[in-house]
């Protein structure tokens, strides 16, 4: 420090530093100075004073990198903010809103959002690229209408590890042609809903890689087909069966639960239609059979369980389940692999949750760039910390 001024909202502190060699980012060390300039970097505030650090900043002409400006251990390169300011930015963006961020560190608005876009790209580990062994990947619509991203997470680490713009097979694909032909050797499952896009890219870039259908998504197909089976056997049996109004709105509940979890009285509503409707019944013991498929057949068994299933459905004669015989044995091996190695799309349809949790907070984003940069800030393994912290 060589000196201070202090005004009524500002106070400057000129720094002057004891080494003679000058470090570039690249961190080659040189004694000769280029050029060099005064520079001003906004620090934490000083009570209710704006604090910054002023320095007479050199450049140096780097054998490697060119000329380049010389590194200094209080800010990260091109920065005009402090690494403590920085790291407050990010650690309270990751708790609240950039609004209230911006009033709090009495910066602009835009000023935020371009230290958290810097500072995630400078912090996210490029490491965990390297050794993906099982990956899942989902859709999530950020801002209506249709804009969407394709978000890539690691089961196995639990954090998102790439994120496209887009939902399509280009997207996925874009995420595959970045990798080394060694990493994408690496994976060996990717967990997805079923979208045909997501399948294309990841049959074409890793054909190797085991595709799993998510169970969830599977229980969606046989639900929606359960659920026409039950609108047709309203309209036309209705007088038939032996239920008052309320209760056919109750049995519909009540045949999408699970059987271990249905009330007695649910039990009871369940059986009466079950028993006067023969389609509804089995179409609710074909919902049934598909649940065990996930929850309690043995992974070694799971193959004969799911042929005998498709062709129960087949051979029904409900044409709901008929088509949807169709569409499971098209991702039989997709489905298998799920049970075999049981994986599920459970940890990327968490991550959406959270990132619907941070585009509410943020109020929005205007740009895929910002929520992104705001994802891998908050799912992504960067774990900010403030100075008081470190």
């Amino acid at each position: 420090m060589s000196a201070v001024s202090i005004t009524d909202t500002d106070v400057e502190v000129e720094l002057r530093l004891r080494a003679r060699r000058l470090e570039c980012p690249c961190g080659h060390t040189s004694s000769a100075t280029y050029d060099r300039s005064t520079r001003r970097w906004r620090h934490l505030d000083l009570g209710t004073h704006r604090l910054w650090l002023v320095y007479e900043i050199r450049r140096i002409d780097c054998p490697h990198c060119g000329v380049r400006t010389e590194h200094v251990p209080w800010a990260r390169p091109t920065a005009r903010h402090t690494r403590d300011f920085e790291d407050t930015v990010l650690w309270l963006a990751a708790r609240t809103d950039r609004t209230s961020v911006s009033t709090l560190m009495r910066c602009a608005w835009e000023t935020v959002t371009a230290i958290i876009n810097r500072t995630v790209d400078e912090l996210l580990d490029t490491r965990r690229l390297d050794r993906l062994y099982r990956i899942g990947v989902d859709e999530i619509c950020y801002r209506h209408p249709h804009k969407y991203l394709t978000v890539i997470g690691d089961h196995d680490t639990k954090t998102v590890v790439h994120i496209e713009p887009g939902r399509s097979t280009e997207s996925l694909a874009a995420f595959y042609e970045q990798q080394h032909e060694s990493d994408l050797d690496s994976i060996e499952a990717v967990s997805m809903d079923g979208s045909k896009a997501y399948r294309v890219a990841t049959e074409e870039h890793v054909p190797n890689a085991r595709i799993c259908f998510d169970p969830f998504h599977v229980m969606q197909w046989v639900n929606r087909a359960l659920d026409r089976v039950f609108a047709d056997a309203s309209s036309a049996n209705r007088r038939r069966i032996e239920l008052s109004s309320g209760s056919w709105r109750k049995v519909r509940i009540a045949l999408r639960t699970g059987a271990e979890r249905l009330t007695d009285q649910r039990r009871a509503l369940v059986d009466t239609l079950t028993d006067q409707d023969q389609q509804v019944g089995h179409a609710w013991r074909l919902k049934e059979q598909m649940r065990d498929l996930f929850r309690v057949v043995k992974p070694s068994r799971a193959k004969r369980h799911l042929r005998t299933w498709i062709d129960d459905a087949a051979h029904s004669g409900i044409p709901a389940f008929t088509m949807l015989a169709q569409q499971i044995d098209k991702h039989y091996d997709g489905i298998i692999a799920a049970v075999e190695l049981g994986i599920s799309n459970g940890l990327i349809e968490g991550i959406n949750s959270k990132i619907r949790l941070i585009n509410a907070r943020g109020y929005g984003h205007h740009s895929a760039r910002t929520l992104t940069s705001m994802i891998y800030l908050n799912l992504g393994g960067i774990d900010p910390k403030l100075p008081t912290q470190r």
